[in-house]
């Protein structure tokens, strides 16, 4: 007989990013598709590990670490204790537990269009049905087709769209979300990763009635081998989100925890991330160089002032999922733009994700190139394809 499986089985679907990685990281790939942290900008770490952080340690995470970054948070203007912080097994963990805070079959979740596909594959997992919003709709100061159960917002250097949400439009959010008490859930990653003048302020920052999450990693400015991050979040909601990451987990790396909190306390830190952040812009000014270079005839794009990516908006509508086919054989890997969209079963939206932040300049320069001349093949053949139609 086999055997039988929950219902909520059928509503989980493979993560496409993982499994374009698992071909991406392939010998001799130039793969543009994952999220990846240059590996030159890992920190080295003195293991002289403290006895105590081998020992089980509390759910809510190690006192010293919670202290440190409610320090930090503060500063960010967000009005929080460390009663309120809860150190994540990576924030991938943080968008779970809220998803089981909040989502039955049916719920509606409210969040922007595209938006992070591994938080979709978790929203969709517990049965969230979607009222998609975009930047537009937050200025035009009404987001909302209907009251969600929540609000999730990616509003500095977005995934996958590297936007940044001015502060005219931040308060917006915030008060769209205010006028109904509408809880928000912002997941901030990417917002030490900032290579030109933005507004960077939590919208979280400016609520005044509504409840709120605030979740943050250290993938992506220490290692994202560490699997940590965290959240802070409204008092209502901390016990509930403890009590299901003890159900998970019981807690996290503490060892993990205690090399963040030396990272942290270290007295290089801010010349360390200062570091990174030069780096990371050299090599997006040299991806933007590229682009002009092999693209400017194929796509329309922004310049990111921050984060890990560029999104294309290509000038002939073609399935960015069928070009992927193509590229792979040519050894270039990236990430089409459909799965990033709140739809089911989306239609082609003739969009991609480029990630700048892992190649060199050499692979970067030899993958655009590559990238290009299979896009351009598509192109014309698409070109031809709708003369044919148009002309039987």
């Amino acid at each position: 007989m086999e055997p039988r499986f929950s219902a909520r089985l059928t509503a989980l679907q493979a993560s496409p990013i993982r499994q374009i990685l698992a071909v991406a990281n392939r010998p001799h790939m130039i793969s543009f598709a994952g999220g990846l942290p240059a590996r030159e900008c890992f920190p080295s770490f003195d293991l002289k590990v403290p006895p105590a952080v081998l020992q089980y340690g509390p759910t809510e995470g190690d006192d010293a670490l919670r202290e440190r970054l409610c320090e930090d948070l503060v500063q960010l203007g967000l009005p929080v204790t460390t009663d309120q912080i809860v150190i994540l097994s990576g924030s991938q963990q943080g968008i779970d537990l809220v998803a089981k805070l909040f989502i039955d079959a049916g719920t509606c979740v409210a969040s922007e269009s595209p938006t992070y596909l591994a938080a979709l594959q978790v929203f969709r997992f517990f049965g969230a049905r979607f009222a998609p919003f975009t930047p537009a709709d937050v200025e035009n100061g009404n987001p909302f087709r209907e009251r969600p159960a929540f609000a999730y917002v990616i509003p500095t250097f977005q995934n996958p769209t590297g936007y940044c949400y001015s502060d005219a439009e931040r308060k917006a959010l915030s008060r769209a979300c205010d006028r109904e008490t509408i809880p928000v859930f912002e997941d901030d990653p990417y917002r030490d990763l900032a290579y030109d003048p933005c507004d960077r302020r939590p919208v979280c920052a400016y609520l005044q009635k509504s409840p709120w999450i605030y979740q943050g990693s250290f993938s992506k400015t220490l290692a994202p081998g560490l699997r940590l991050g965290f959240l802070a979040a409204s008092q209502m909601f901390v016990p509930h989100l403890v009590r299901l990451k003890q159900a998970a987990d019981l807690h996290s790396n503490r060892l993990s925890q205690w090399l963040v909190l030396d990272a942290l306390k270290h007295p290089d830190r801010e010349a360390r991330l200062a570091a990174i952040v030069e780096m990371y812009r050299r090599k997006r000014d040299t991806f933007d160089r590229v682009l002009h270079e092999y693209f400017s005839d194929l796509a329309h794009w922004e310049k990111p002032r921050g984060g890990l990516f560029f999104w294309l908006q290509l000038k002939v509508p073609i399935d960015t999922r069928l070009l992927l086919d193509s590229t792979l054989a040519h050894g270039v890997a990236f990430m089409p733009g459909e799965p990033f969209y709140v739809g089911s079963s989306p239609q082609p939206t003739a969009t991609l994700r480029l990630a700048f932040t892992h190649a060199s300049e050499s692979e970067a320069l030899s993958g655009l190139k590559i990238l290009s001349a299979q896009l351009r093949r598509f192109r014309d053949e698409a070109c031809v394809t709708n003369r044919a139609l148009s002309h039987p």
